[in-house]
């Protein structure tokens, strides 16, 4: 029970804290100062903290990792984003609460048990920045860091079911080129009627693979631009593609499969966020299983996809929490979550 009140003490602190996206500084200096004060030798780049247990270089690196910045509050906020609220039946709220402070203190816990015992691989936590706007100085900047990761368990809200696939992300700005005339004559380009056929493709194409968890890759036309005035026959007009790729493409096979179909200039904002996907007969996996889990594919982005090897997304909550007024964990999904983690852990077998 120690550990729980712990984890608990330690999400209200950091519920108590903002911690937007490229603001984390003032939550990672709370968190510094509060896993010293409890003996531990921290270390810190940028606005990321990580612990670590066991050098062995023969033994196998296994990464706990969750986030601890927020998006900003979402509108309809009926209590104070950033004053950790106990209710009756078992509610914390508070921004950040679920997405993803229930994590980083579960995990916290979690590793504090586990390094208190022989493990057959050695354990890494990882506090990390900047996974709501999958920035460049949050996770992908740490694990050059690190010693090799065989394995990471990624915490996220997932009612503590494991994701083993998960959904990329690319999103193109989309560019189709016409000439400017005057509406009234019969003169120009109309670019729109140029961008028609592309968008109207994007809408229909399907992409011949299909993923058992993930589904099929899935296109969305987001935001479309064009025109100056009524009188003026568009040069230019511009749209943007939300694309969410499954395991059986690498953004940049969809990239090059998208511009061999469409006529308009296709420009890629990034193509880092690939889909993962992680065998069903991965040992932690398995073990999940066992325990009554069930394995799913994730719709929703996390830094999983910046992860170059296995990895699972679990942790506790409810996506559809996520980002919205009035967020809130439950702490007896806390307490559950160091229990079920621990389980899954202690012990377990992993390859490098």
């Amino acid at each position: 029970m120690e550990y729980f009140y712990d984890a608990i003490d330690l999400l209200k602190g950091m519920i108590s804290i903002p911690s937007f996206s490229r603001e984390e500084k003032q939550v990672a200096d709370f968190l510094q100062a509060y896993w010293m004060r409890a003996g531990r030798t921290v270390n810190r780049h940028g606005n990321n903290l990580w612990l670590s247990a066991g050098c062995d270089t023969v033994k196998p690196t296994l990464l706990l990792n969750s986030h601890i910045d927020t998006v900003r509050p979402a509108g309809g906020w009926t209590k104070d984003a950033f004053t950790p609220y106990e209710q009756e039946y078992d509610i914390l709220y508070g921004l950040g609460s679920n997405d993803a402070g229930a994590s980083v203190v579960s995990l916290y816990e979690a590793f504090t048990i586990l390094s208190q015992r022989e493990q057959p691989y050695n354990l890494i936590f990882l506090a990390s920045a900047e996974e709501e706007i999958s920035g460049k100085n949050g996770v992908e900047s740490i694990l050059p860091l690190l010693p090799g990761i065989s394995f990471a368990v990624v915490g996220e809200p997932t009612g503590m079911h494991p994701a083993v696939a998960e959904k990329g992300l690319m999103v193109l700005d989309c560019t189709a080129t016409g000439k400017a005339g005057h509406a009234a004559r019969d003169e120009g380009i109309n670019a729109i009627s140029l961008a028609v056929g592309d968008v109207e493709w994007f809408n229909r194409y399907r992409f011949p693979g299909e993923s058992e968890l993930l589904g099929p890759v899935k296109m969305s036309v987001t935001q479309i631009q064009a025109g100056t005035q009524h009188n003026v026959i568009p040069g230019l007009c511009t749209f943007v593609v939300d694309i969410r790729g499954n395991e059986f493409y690498s953004n940049e096979e969809l990239l090059r499969q998208i511009r061999g179909y469409v006529k308009c200039d296709v420009t890629p904002r990034s193509t880092r966020l690939n889909s993962s996907r992680t065998d069903i007969n991965h040992p932690f996996v398995k073990r999940a299983v066992m325990m009554g889990k069930q394995p799913f594919g994730s719709p929703t982005l996390s830094d999983q996809a910046l992860m170059p090897f296995a990895s699972v997304k679990i942790g506790p909550g409810d996506s559809a929490r996520s980002h919205s007024a009035d967020e809130y964990i439950r702490p007896s999904e806390i307490r559950e979550a160091i229990d079920t983690y621990v389980m899954l852990l202690d012990g377990l077998e992993i390859t490098h």
